[in-house]
């Protein structure tokens, strides 16, 4: 690969990096109950929990619930930045997306 090709792949990179991080996904878990916003890149912006399924007495409920939503949300980010960097690396492997 020539530098004049090495720095068009990367400025693409960095543009698709950038598209990432406007991008998000969504994530729920307890029915609907906790809701987890993520980024392209593997970034948690928001959790949306709802009072009703806040019991004092059975946090470790809700902290499960709160997991699940957590790990979808990563799960999607993760297909999310493979999907469009995949076509831009062409089945390079990068470390983090693997």
């Amino acid at each position: 690969m020539s530098m004049k090709m090495f720095r068009q792949f990367q400025k693409q990179m960095e543009k698709v990096q950038d598209e990432l991080k406007a991008m998000t996904v969504e994530a729920k878990s307890g029915g609907g109950a906790i809701t987890v916003v993520a980024t392209g890149d593997q970034r948690v912006v928001s959790i949306d929990i709802d009072p009703s399924v806040v019991d004092p007495e059975d946090t470790e409920f809700l902290a499960e619930m709160v997991l699940v939503a957590v790990n979808d949300a990563m799960e999607q980010s993760q297909e999310l930045a493979k999907s469009k960097l995949g076509g831009l690396t062409g089945g390079l492997k990068i470390p983090g997306l693997g």
